[in-house]
């Protein structure tokens, strides 16, 4: 498994919106855990189904969400990575949105089975 590999492809299918190609990295039990929400982890999508759908509102949000300036960091032997980017895009009535986040991700068997994302707060 090349978890950078992943993590490169990863960010090059959400830039393509392409959700196909997102899920096909994530396990059938996969968890994610957007940072906005109203508990301490956000809020949070298990099962491939709920994150499929949890990531469509991002697109739906966000027509045109870029994540560029990624950097991906790896730990194979605890089959663990981080992708830091910024963040931009515009809502569909027309803010603009700029922000640095990362997502912290964990893999099984080369698919990814969390990915936990945070992003910067601006007031």
């Amino acid at each position: 498994m090349d978890i950078r590999w992943t993590l490169t492809e990863l960010c090059a299918a959400f830039n393509a919106h392409d959700l196909d190609r997102i899920m096909a990295c994530f396990s059938d039990d996969c968890v994610l855990e957007m940072p906005k929400g109203n508990k301490p982890w956000g809020t949070l999508f298990e099962g491939k189904s709920d994150v499929r759908k949890a990531l469509a509102m991002r697109f739906e949000g966000l027509p045109d969400v870029h994540y560029g300036n990624e950097e991906h960091f790896v730990d194979a032997a605890a089959d663990t990575g981080i992708s830091k980017w910024r963040l931009t895009g515009t809502t569909a009535d027309g803010k603009r949105t700029e922000v640095h986040g990362c997502d912290f991700y964990t893999f099984r068997d080369g698919k990814v089975v969390r990915k936990d994302s945070y992003w910067k707060i601006i007031e």
